[in-house]
């Protein structure tokens, strides 16, 4: 068996055949060793150590009991999918990093809520549609997101148009915009989940962003363990 921590990668059924293999990269260079899941695909939580769920089409507002906007972009099956995935991960104690819809799908699976037009709502909130590092986001103090990326202002891509509203359970805002638009969640105990709104494998050549992809495999070394996730990433973020 392979010594290296299995990381499940979900991915939109349109993009995943480009994307996964970014995302695959970073998980690699990270020491993991990445497979792509999908909705029709098998999917047995038992078979990994830890979940990415990736980008791409919107969320439902059925999971949530939010109002639909014309310009959503739905994937049901998917939805299901990674609903499931997320609350299964979470029961059975596996980490999880979500990316984009994925960081919304870990708040909605966790009983929060999203804006479906964010930008409406956060009308400061510099809107950009780019996989280059042009949006800048805050980084929370005192958060895992801040002791694995650090302290400073970060400069991220932005390819979203919906954003977490309300938190789930034993959530907290990690990361906001200038406008005060959600941009990372992370879960404030064990299992370690952590959900951020930019697409970090599109930017593999930052420290920053490959620091994320680490802090999931630390956590996935440390269930494979049975050992404490969030201790582990502690130790991997203060090497």
């Amino acid at each position: 068996m392979s010594h290296r921590p299995r990381i499940a990668v979900t991915t939109s059924a349109r993009s995943g055949w480009r994307i996964f293999p970014l995302v695959a990269l970073n998980v690699w260079l990270a020491g993991g060793r990445a497979r792509r899941w999908g909705a029709g695909r098998p999917a047995d939580l038992d078979t990994v150590d830890g979940l990415i769920i990736g980008g791409g089409d919107d969320i439902s507002p059925d999971l949530y009991g939010g109002r639909l906007v014309t310009s959503a972009r739905l994937d049901p099956a998917r939805d299901a999918l990674e609903r499931r995935l997320v609350e299964a991960a979470i029961a059975l104690g596996k980490p999880v990093l979500g990316i984009c819809r994925g960081a919304q799908m870990i708040n909605v699976a966790l009983g929060g809520t999203l804006d479906q037009d964010a930008y409406g709502t956060y009308t400061a909130s510099d809107r950009v549609w780019t996989i280059l590092p042009k949006k800048r986001v805050e980084i929370a103090p005192g958060t895992r997101l801040a002791e694995i990326a650090g302290t400073g202002p970060m400069r991220v891509n932005a390819l979203h148009s919906q954003a977490v509203d309300r938190l789930g359970e034993a959530l907290v805002v990690a990361a906001r915009d200038r406008g005060g638009m959600v941009q990372a969640i992370e879960r404030d105990r064990d299992p370690f989940a952590l959900g951020v709104q930019w697409h970090p494998e599109h930017l593999l050549y930052a420290r920053r962003q490959r620091a994320l992809f680490a802090a999931l495999v630390a956590a996935a070394g440390a269930r494979r363990r049975h050992g404490a996730q969030l201790a582990a990433v502690d130790r991997m973020a203060g090497a």
